[in-house]
């Protein structure tokens, strides 16, 4: 366990998390975080190996933690992932919705397939989870965190096909805020700016002008890292964020200030 940490501390002591696209990234260091935080965490992505190292890495610091290894955009995996947390842990209270995938191109550039394996990840695959973690949420209550972007609320060039999924996240996020309040489940999603992820890297490999002047424009002057992200969504899910619902917080060091 953690140096500092307790059973029964933390912002989440005692809940239980699904983290969706928890192998690498914003997803894997959120598990890490919410479980130093004090959650029982169920992990969920493609990569077997990676989500056993990481399932691996967690156990023995003390935490309790699970895997489950699946496709976001099938509707059979999704609901295995919510499965596996209700067989392992009993209840879901709350859940992270991380998994995305990047397209770069301008929108008259991007050839069908892509666009739809990007739509299908991103778009198909928040609503599959939202669709399985609500019914699972519907008598007890719960918190639900969609990761967008600050591309879902703005344009940029070169990246239409994925702006446009995370559009299509907040209007997810959105609707299922009215639709779930009255079942006491809140829905939030964050917008994270530039981070420190394998997918800036790989952007910055590809333009690296492009990231210097986004970076340029920050007005914290630095990309995100992804436990800084993580630490809003931790918020999120928390009961400290009890009364916050349909909400989109930027975690972009001031970009859309």
């Amino acid at each position: 366990m953690t140096e500092g940490t307790r059973p029964g501390a933390g912002l989440l002591a005692g809940k239980i998390v699904l983290v969706v696209g928890g192998s690498t990234g914003i997803g894997a260091d959120a598990a890490r975080l919410f479980a130093e935080e004090g959650a029982s965490v169920m992990l969920a992505a493609r990569s077997r190996d990676v989500l056993a190292d990481l399932t691996a890495e967690l156990t023995e610091a003390g935490h309790d933690v699970a895997a489950t290894a699946g496709d976001v955009s099938v509707a059979a995996d999704v609901a295995r992932f919510v499965d596996a947390t209700l067989d392992r842990f009993g209840r879901l209270d709350g859940a992270f919705n991380n998994a995305g995938i990047n397209q770069q191109g301008r929108l008259d550039d991007v050839s069908e397939d892509d666009f739809d394996r990007v739509m299908a990840v991103n778009v198909k695959g928040t609503w599959l989870c939202l669709r399985e973690e609500i019914h699972a949420m519907r008598h007890s209550g719960g918190s639900i965190v969609n990761t967008s972007s600050i591309g879902g609320y703005r344009g940029n060039t070169g990246l239409g096909a994925y702006q446009a999924t995370k559009h299509a996240v907040i209007g997810l996020t959105r609707t299922a805020a009215h639709d779930n309040g009255p079942l006491g489940i809140r829905v939030n999603a964050i917008a994270p700016g530039p981070t420190e992820t394998p997918m800036l890297t790989a952007w910055r490999q590809n333009d690296p002008d492009a990231v210097a002047a986004r970076l340029n424009a920050v007005p914290l002057r630095k990309a995100g890292t992804t436990t800084e992200v993580a630490e809003a969504a931790a918020w999120l899910l928390s009961d400290r964020a009890g009364q916050v619902s349909g909400v989109v917080l930027p975690v972009d060091g001031g970009l859309t200030a």
